[in-house]
């Protein structure tokens, strides 16, 4: 079987295009792993949480979720997050989960204390605040109307 040099060409073509698309999918693979430390945040609810969701300070990303568990002690959420290793949160801060818009979307929002000292690897957040539901307000504000 012979094959003209035209087919050849293209082949070579099409296999370097393939493994540049290749390589570039395994630098941003790489580049999301960014070096870091992980700290834990407990919660009454994870509230649609997922891996990935953003960890954020004034808005600004600063972390991502590593994992979501339930604590079979006390039935809350814990979240496992890993921050970028600049990042210094003081150990009298707190969280919130947020939501990003209407449509979803929630990411955590660390909101700093002023202590002087700062969260270590592996600490716990545990002054935290879960969200309150779109639903759960539209239902007050409904059944709030109601009374007379």
């Amino acid at each position: 079987m012979r094959y003209s040099l035209i087919e050849i060409l293209m082949g070579a073509i099409v296999l370097s295009v393939a493994i540049g698309f290749l390589s570039i999918g395994m630098q941003s693979v790489n580049s999301n792993q960014k070096v870091g430390y992980n700290i834990s945040l407990i919660f009454g609810s994870s509230a649609g949480l997922k891996n990935g969701d953003n960890v954020k300070i004034s808005g600004i990303n600063v972390g991502k979720i590593t994992s979501l568990d339930l604590n079979l002690e006390d039935y809350n959420a814990k979240v496992d997050v890993k921050l970028n290793e600049n990042i210094k949160i003081p150990d009298d801060s707190s969280a919130r989960i947020t939501s990003s818009s209407l449509l979803g979307g929630n990411f955590i929002d660390i909101i700093p204390g002023g202590s002087d000292t700062y969260i270590k690897p592996n600490d716990t957040i545990y002054d935290t605040s879960d969200p309150v539901s779109f639903t759960d307000m539209l239902g007050k504000v409904i059944y709030s109307g109601n009374k007379k």
